[in-house]
């Protein structure tokens, strides 16, 4: 009977505790790069199908995803729950925009832009250079058990990362993209998810008879070509280098437009490099998490675009040189 007692004047709340802190924390078992590997690895393999909140410039949308990989190839369905009713289906790179408001489809090519997951690391990205890595602790998203992973910068050129990753698959739950101030400037969060269950192909087929939507097609590359330029910044920041160099032809012009990607396994700027106009316009400009900044040089008007502070883009268009 006294032992009872004592068990009761412990309390559920305090026992709750002594139990939690008693199990062992993820933290003490993986490594971070270990999670983060295990993610690298089911975004590009698992089903699922679930509802997506995105937040981004302080306004939240609700889509409903339906996404299959086979054989390597992308399957993709995303209905937006709010506003005109979009639906993007997506199959491998080609990619069907659907109006219905408007009875149109756009057709784009997307190579392998991700929808939700554009800002995820790369295995070229290097702790301890540019940024820390930590399991942080345990939580739960979309009623699922999930560790979160913070990466953090060590300076003000490219934003931080919180991930919450499902401790049985490794896929991400969650994101945010952190700035400097600590603050939430992206987020993407699924409310519910299933994943590996069995898909069948009719949840990927639009849900509007399309026969009487007009067809457009999205001004696309007509050409492309990898080349060595003679544009080089002066003034990159710790970490970045360029990991591609293009020369592409856009639709409606017979000039070739310069793109050189710069990256530091996390973030990436795209620099763009193309015979200045008149009316091209100088300075900043923003969209969500994403900056970009242009400039004229030698007769050559210079944009930098990514998802990075301002800075960054500024500098590396403002430090663009021919050697």
């Amino acid at each position: 009977m006294q032992l009872m007692r004592r068990h009761a004047a412990i309390g559920p709340s305090l026992l709750i505790g002594s139990l939690l802190a008693a199990a062992p924390a993820l933290s003490d078992s993986t490594e971070p790069r270990e999670w983060l590997n295990r993610m690298g690895a089911a975004v590009q393999s698992t089903n699922y199908q679930g509802t997506v909140l995105r937040i981004h410039n302080g306004k939240a949308e609700a889509l409903k995803v339906v996404h299959t990989v086979t054989d390597g190839v992308i399957r993709e369905k995303v209905v937006a729950q709010e506003g005109n009713g979009l639906e993007i289906i997506r199959n491998g790179n080609k990619v069907h925009c659907i109006l219905p408001d408007r009875k149109s489809v756009l057709v784009e090519e997307w190579d392998d832009q991700s929808t939700l997951f554009s800002t995820l690391p790369s295995s070229e990205i290097r702790f301890g250079s540019e940024y820390d890595v930590s399991t942080v602790r345990e939580d739960r998203v979309a009623g699922r058990k999930t560790v979160l992973i913070a990466i953090r910068p060590h300076d003000d050129y490219r934003y931080g990362h919180r991930i919450w990753l499902d401790t049985e698959t490794g896929f991400p739950l969650q994101t945010q993209l952190i700035g400097d101030d600590g603050s939430t400037i992206e987020e993407v969060k699924f409310a519910d998810i299933v994943l590996n269950a069995e898909i069948h192909a009719s949840a990927l087929a639009p849900s509007y008879s399309t026969d009487n939507f007009q067809w457009l097609d999205s001004p696309t590359r007509h050409a492309s070509r990898s080349v060595e330029t003679d544009w080089v910044s002066d003034d990159l920041p710790q970490g970045f280098r360029a990991i591609s160099m293009h020369e592409e032809q856009m639709s409606g012009n017979d000039e070739f437009v310069t793109h050189i990607l710069y990256s530091d396994g996390l973030a990436n700027v795209s620099v763009f490099i193309a015979e200045a106009g008149s009316d091209d316009a100088e300075g900043p400009s923003r969209v969500g998490g994403s900056n970009s900044y242009s400039t004229v040089n030698d007769g050559r008007s210079i944009t930098a675009v990514g998802e990075v502070p301002a800075t960054t883009v500024e500098q590396i268009a403002r430090s663009m040189r021919l050697r």
